[in-house]
């Protein structure tokens, strides 16, 4: 028997979740593509996935792309399930969720958006000691970089009118399901760090497969107000 061929046994537990967490971090990826990040074999790697699989870690999904790469079926990517993620989450997600209905339910909303913008004081207290450490990095990478270090998987893609932060991960997304008040609180803190308008476009909360937000290249000061508009029509 070869070695890649072996049978799973507890041994590889380390290196299967190295691939989760590479599926997690960086996005759905073929076999190919996690075998050349993680120096494994194709075989090893394949695996691994059919393991997950078998779990019900990962799902297979047929790529977006339908070009053709050469004969057969393009490859599949995999991608992390719901259940996949949990692998990764705190532990304590029901004790916080009651923690918050309790705080609902003696101060109000107000008690719960109060500590969710506490909580998304990260954002601001760690922005500028980052970006002094990191001269290289622009704003929105600064972002990744703090959301990542607290556990969020963060990267970040050009567009043509800005850029968008995506966190593949979000430690607190069961949780933020119940209170969105947690996810309203990291967009305000980003838009204030930032400085402009930024605009939340999808959650891992509600469904998503990645949180998106959208930061537009022009500042918020820059933006014309309603005054200019009316008098630009006028």
């Amino acid at each position: 028997m070869e070695l890649d061929e072996r049978p799973v046994t507890g041994h590889d537990q380390p290196t299967r979740e190295r691939v989760a967490r590479s599926i997690l971090v960086n996005g759905p990826s073929t076999a190919a593509v996690l075998a050349g990040r993680l120096d494994l074999t194709p075989a090893a790697v394949r695996r691994h996935l059919d393991q997950l699989l078998e779990e019900g870690a990962v799902e297979a999904r047929e790529p977006r792309s339908q070009a053709v790469r050469g004969r057969g079926r393009p490859a599949k990517v995999f991608a992390l399930t719901e259940g996949g993620r949990d692998r990764f989450d705190q532990q304590y997600d029901d004790l916080a969720v009651q923690a918050l209905r309790f705080l609902r339910e003696t101060g109000g909303d107000d008690a719960v958006r109060e500590f969710a913008t506490r909580r998304a004081s990260f954002i601001q207290d760690r922005f500028e000691d980052v970006r002094a450490e990191h001269p290289e990095l622009g704003s929105a990478e600064v972002l990744a970089k703090i959301f990542t270090d607290e556990g969020y998987a963060a990267a970040v893609r050009e567009l043509p009118v800005g850029e968008q932060l995506c966190q593949q991960h979000c430690p607190v997304s069961h949780v933020a399901h119940e209170f969105p008040q947690l996810c309203e609180a990291e967009t305000e803190a980003i838009s204030q760090v930032l400085g402009r308008h930024v605009q939340r476009l999808a959650t891992i909360a509600h469904g998503d497969g990645v949180c998106t937000t959208c930061i537009p290249t022009l500042p918020i000061h820059d933006m014309p107000t309603t005054t200019d508009k009316k008098e630009r029509v006028s």
